[in-house]
């Protein structure tokens, strides 16, 4: 396990807010060890840091009272959604009260004729998708959690649709949110545009919670295309798979998703899913458009795979095969852990240019190698996002130093090659140092916007830029 730093604690302050919490919010403040412990990092080998309580609002204004509350006290207060992330972004270094916003977690207008819709922050994806389905409209990012979509909005997230859809910070119209103070501030209205003023809401999106809550969201929908087909097409090495990709994106093909599977990781899905694919680097793609536009998008892919060994190219529209090989995707964390039964999980991800792509896959991948680590290897690599899953005996601590080596090293190969440490993950406790080296002295820019607006530093204190600026 990693060890996380601490942060001085308000011990008296602390106390004085969960008898003013409970006294207000009763059984939905909770202290008891398990609540606390599931409320701060679980996910990969960050230490946890537990909260000191819990707190279930329910409307923004309840949140607004926990803020002002905490403001007053100077109590940290951590944001919470399905506890998905990756780098130790709910941990609470300095104690605290985590606010977990799940049951916040209603549709509140659908806006079918403007493709817009506004919900809580703790609906999750699958359910906004499944309230939308009969107003033939769905929401695009998916990043194979099940992720609550304030969640999904603090950490920027994006995933399997991003090369055709964006990301959040591209799909957010507006928000609702608590900020240090306890003031509660809108960021826009539901126009597609605006120049009115400071843009708010792109500095709440992926500030990971360090600025306030997101207590709403007006998100951008899409219709659901009238035609969609897969693809999955094995290739002989990983450079000429990413080289398709390339191909693939410089060709204008509008891909939605075009996503990288390694050796390993093909070997697991085949075990883990029930799938007969070949055991050598594999694309999977999906066309949104036209009947016929996407038939002919398929087969122009086809044709550029062939151009780089690509075999056993198959193309379907029929959804039961569709959703079978997305559901391999979306599974390959759990798969990737039965190649190592025992091991824990260590989850990284980079982006590079498009052009880097395969150089870069290809040296980390023997990076890996070299060190005698085991690293299955998945990615969106359409917008050149790619993540390595390094598969751990804690207990050995020669492999865990090993592991920190590679994580190290892979971050600053792709900063090296003008990408970034972090494509969707987020930096949280994880990824500060990177900051630093990817962004120089812009990082103190981003430290005296947290300072103006958050002076007692109370809002997920610890995360992004902690003390290391």
């Amino acid at each position: 396990m990693v060890q996380a730093t601490a942060l001085p604690r308000n011990e008296a302050g602390i106390e004085t807010v969960i008898g003013v919490l409970k006294q207000r919010f009763g059984d939905r403040l909770q202290t008891s060890a398990a609540i606390r412990e599931q409320h701060g990092h679980t996910t990969t080998w960050i230490e946890n840091q537990s909260p000191d309580a819990v707190v279930f609002p329910h409307t923004t204004q309840e949140v607004s009272d926990i803020v002002k509350t905490c403001a007053a006290h100077r109590v940290p207060v951590i944001p919470f959604g399905t506890g998905t992330s990756l780098e130790g972004h709910v941990n609470a270094p300095a104690g605290g009260i985590s606010v977990d916003l799940m049951q916040m977690d209603k549709v509140l207008a659908v806006h079918a004729e403007d493709l817009d819709c506004v919900v809580q922050p703790g609906v999750t994806r699958e359910a906004l998708n499944t309230h939308l389905r009969d107003q033939g409209l769905f929401f695009p990012i998916d990043p194979g959690a099940n992720a609550s979509l304030g969640g999904m909005a603090a950490t920027r997230a994006s995933g399997t649709n991003a090369v055709r859809y964006g990301t959040m910070k591209d799909n957010v119209l507006s928000l609702e949110a608590v900020m240090p103070d306890g003031q509660i501030i809108r960021t826009g209205r539901r126009a597609k545009k605006s120049s009115a003023g400071y843009d708010l809401a792109r500095l709440l999106i992926g500030a990971e919670g360090t600025l306030g809550i997101i207590t709403e969201l007006t998100l951008r929908l899409q219709g659901i295309p009238e035609a969609i087909s897969s693809a999955r097409c094995s290739f002989p090495t990983v450079d000429a798979a990413c080289r398709a990709v390339m191909m693939t994106i410089q060709y204008g093909i509008p891909v939605a998703r075009i996503e990288f599977l390694d050796e390993m990781s093909v070997q697991a899905a085949n075990a883990y899913s029930g799938l007969s694919l070949p055991e050598t680097p594999l694309l999977l793609l999906e066309f949104h458009g036209s009947e016929s536009g996407a038939v002919e998008q398929a087969e122009t892919f086809g044709q550029i795979a062939e151009e780089f060994g690509g075999t056993d190219f198959a193309a379907t529209s029929t959804t039961e095969e569709r959703n079978k090989l997305w559901q391999a995707r979306h599974d390959m964390y759990w798969a990737c852990l039965q190649l190592r039964p025992g091991a824990r999980g260590i989850s990284t991800d980079v982006c590079v240019p498009i052009s880097r792509l395969a150089e870069c896959v290809t040296e980390t991948q023997q990076k890996a190698a070299d060190l005698g680590l085991l690293a299955p290897m998945v990615g969106h690599v359409g917008d050149g996002n790619f993540h390595t899953l390094l598969l751990i005996d804690m207990e050995n601590a020669d492999e865990v130093a090993k592991a920190e080596e590679f994580v190290g090293w892979l971050n600053d190969m792709a900063i090296s090659m003008e990408g970034t440490c972090t494509g969707e993950h987020g930096i949280g406790q994880g990824k500060q140092l990177y900051l630093i080296k990817e962004l120089g002295a812009a990082t103190k820019y981003m430290a005296a916007i947290k300072a103006a607006l958050d002076p007692e530093n109370i809002m997920n204190p610890g995360k992004i830029l902690s003390d290391v600026t």
